[in-house]
């Protein structure tokens, strides 16, 4: 095996992206999801800021003005400020609920949501010292380096700017009044969040494909690899050689059986044989229940002596059946006045056996052999 082959270098297949998908192998982006809540989050305290506000102001309110009976009972201390704490998570639901539907909506764009448990199971290989190192010097360690750097540089540019451009407000705000100094303290904080809501945007643009390339990187394949993969999805030739095998064997026993059914097998006479049968009133024309060349002519025609069936033999009609008519198939129309020739023949042999009389005379069956006109006799490749 050359070191070309064992060179990653062909796209992963179908099979394997899915069997990585299974495992829970699947392209992640820390960037993305970090955008995507820090973003929800600050939406949803917008939409719902002047309920949360009020809510939070009741709460302190209620928190910093505990009952005086706590002072005679302390042992109701620790559920007093449990329900308090409770009470302050059920004002914040709304940032909540938000920050868990972006924290899923984020990997779907990613086509990263599977549910599997193989993601839970213990990799013991990640507590190799060894392995660790080399995640730590490693082109990973070095991608997230980068992103670290271009983290501190996007949000720290955009507060930056933030901060820069609001500096004029900022010093005004000691004379303004203090409602009017909030109203406008808050509104250049929520500029600054969303500058780093596009800031962490911007980042995670760059991070999303970076890692779904990453991902299909890792799984890249040899040709060594591929062939293989291509070879078990297919089977080995020997495989599908056996496979061939049996179902031609079964193909020859199921038309064999049927031979005994056939009401006259019309031979070459040695190298064709086709057996004819013909039920009135169930089908236009005649069916071919079995036919062959050589051996299995010989086996046709044993067969048929076995159980008496009638044997003609026409070597043009037989060579035309067996090129032109297929199995359990209406044997062709061009055929039909040469058949019902040799059909009527069959007819009267069996009122001969039954009612006795004159022998019938075997008809000689005269048939274009070749629909292209070619005169009987000439060779096509197909048997003498």
């Amino acid at each position: 095996m050359s070191e070309d082959d064992q060179e990653r270098t062909e796209q992963p297949s179908e099979k394997r992206l899915r069997e990585a998908r299974e495992q829970g192998n699947v392209p992640r982006s820390r960037e993305l999801s970090t955008a995507a809540v820090f973003t929800g989050g600050v939406i949803a305290v917008m939409s719902a800021g002047g309920g949360i506000g009020r809510s939070a102001r009741d709460w302190f309110k209620q928190a910093l003005s505990p009952p005086r009976s706590l002072l005679e009972t302390p042992q109701e201390l620790l559920p007093y400020f449990g329900h308090q704490i409770l009470q302050l998570l059920l004002t914040m639901w709304p940032i909540v609920l938000v920050a868990l539907a972006t924290a899923v909506v984020a990997p779907m764009a990613m086509g990263s949501v599977q549910f599997n448990t193989k993601s839970l199971t213990p990799k013991f290989d990640r507590m190799n010292p060894a392995a660790g190192l080399k995640r730590m010097w490693g082109s990973e360690s070095v991608a997230e380096l980068v992103k670290s750097v271009l983290r501190l540089l996007f949000v720290g540019t955009a507060a930056g700017l933030t901060l820069w451009s609001g500096t004029k407000l900022l010093r005004s705000l000691v004379g303004m009044p203090l409602e009017m100094a909030m109203s406008q303290g808050v509104g250049l904080a929520l500029k600054m969040l969303f500058a780093t809501c596009g800031a962490l945007a911007l980042l995670a643009a760059i991070d999303a494909p970076y890692q779904k390339w990453n991902w299909k990187r890792k799984l890249m394949m040899s040709r060594e690899e591929l062939k293989r993969e291509m070879k078990e999805s297919e089977g080995s030739p020997e495989v599908k050689g056996k496979i061939r095998q049996m179902q031609h064997q079964m193909s020859q026993r199921r038309m064999m059986e049927a031979v005994p059914t056939a009401d006259v097998v019309v031979v070459n006479p040695t190298h064709y044989a086709v057996a004819l049968k013909y039920e009135n009133g169930k089908a236009g024309a005649p069916i071919v229940v079995a036919k062959g060349v050589d051996e299995t002519a010989f086996r046709i025609r044993e067969v048929a002596e076995q159980h008496k069936v009638a044997i003609l033999s026409a070597p043009p009609l037989a060579r035309a059946l067996y090129r032109e008519s297929d199995l359990g198939k209406e044997i062709p129309v061009r055929l039909y006045a040469a058949v019902a020739q040799v059909l009527s023949y069959v007819y009267q042999l069996r009122n001969w056996r039954t009612a006795g009389g004159r022998y019938p005379a075997q008809p000689a069956v005269e048939v274009q052999e070749f629909a292209d006109g070619r005169p009987n006799g000439a060779t096509d490749g197909a048997g003498l």
